[in-house]
């Protein structure tokens, strides 16, 4: 799981990077300023998860279920919650169906939260 995690991290910042150029670049012309703000909230947050799961992936042993569920849940929600609001910013241009894309934002800000949650625990808990 360290592994995995660490090198999830690592993607998670290198696609961050991808998009944060392709829309500071290609994307001005294709979609809306507000829509575009929404893409950068999506990667700017991407961006903060490689991070935290690099940190996570150096100082957790993943010896426990809850050090596991911490990089688990962080994962997931980066996911849902980056690639949901990517597909929301193309909702002009594409035939995305808001109703169904749109409820699941917040699905992954809440397993992020609960990620960060589960890491504060874990250093009270250990006195890290």
């Amino acid at each position: 799981m360290k592994n995995a995690t660490l090198i999830i991290g690592a993607i998670y910042g290198l696609v961050s990077v991808i998009l944060g150029a392709f829309g500071a670049h290609a994307l001005k012309k294709v979609i809306s300023v507000e829509k575009l703000a929404s893409f950068e909230t999506g990667v700017r947050y991407q961006m903060y998860s490689a991070l935290f799961l690099l940190v996570v992936g150096y100082i957790l042993k993943f010896e426990t279920p809850s050090e596991k569920w911490i990089s688990i849940l962080m994962i997931a929600g980066t996911f849902i919650f980056s690639v949901t609001i990517y597909l929301l910013a193309f909702s002009e241009v594409a035939a995305i169906p808001t109703k169904i894309v749109g409820p699941l934002t917040p699905l992954g800000g809440l397993l992020m939260i609960v990620s960060w949650a589960m890491l504060i625990w874990y250093f009270v808990k250990n006195k890290v």
